[in-house]
């Protein structure tokens, strides 16, 4: 009676170590466009299993251990989807816009690229930066344009 809600729990456990350890396994092949998280299923899964147990260890049918199973398994999924997006959105994959602010470079920069040191709110890292022109190490800049994780500089 309580195989099946161990093993999918099991199951889930393994992926979530998985997913925990790796990576999510599902970004790796492009599934669900973000609906779809191999992180959110593994929790889902060990929640069907914990609360299955937890229900038929309680003596309720196995119907309704089934049914608060797959309940409760749908509303972590859901949670766990929104807080890996909310993750997502807030992690430091998409740096803030640095345009506007000032700095100092840290080595040469030019076309092919340098480092910066910005004076912003939050900016406790170099970027890496480029410049139309070869400045100097030590010069104090200002960025113009924000292109992904690099920021375009000139001469303050």
């Amino acid at each position: 009676m309580l195989l099946p809600f161990l093993i999918v729990g099991g199951l889930g456990l393994i992926l979530l170590v998985i997913s925990l350890v790796v990576g999510d396994l599902l970004d790796h092949f492009d599934v669900g466009d973000g609906f779809l998280s191999g992180t959110a299923l593994s929790v889902g899964l060990v929640v069907f299993g914990a609360s299955g147990v937890l229900a038929a260890s309680f003596g309720w049918d196995l119907v309704w251990a089934y049914v608060l199973a797959v309940g409760l398994a749908l509303v972590a999924y859901v949670i766990s989807i929104l807080a890996i997006r909310s993750l997502t959105r807030s992690s430091d994959g998409v740096p803030a816009s640095a345009v506007g602010l000032a700095g100092v470079t840290t080595s040469p920069v030019g076309p092919a690229g340098g480092e910066v040191r910005l004076d912003g709110p939050g900016e406790l890292e170099r970027r890496l930066a480029f410049a139309d022109h070869d400045i100097e190490s030590g010069v104090r800049i200002r960025v113009v344009e924000h292109d992904g994780a690099r920021v375009k500089v000139v001469p303050a």
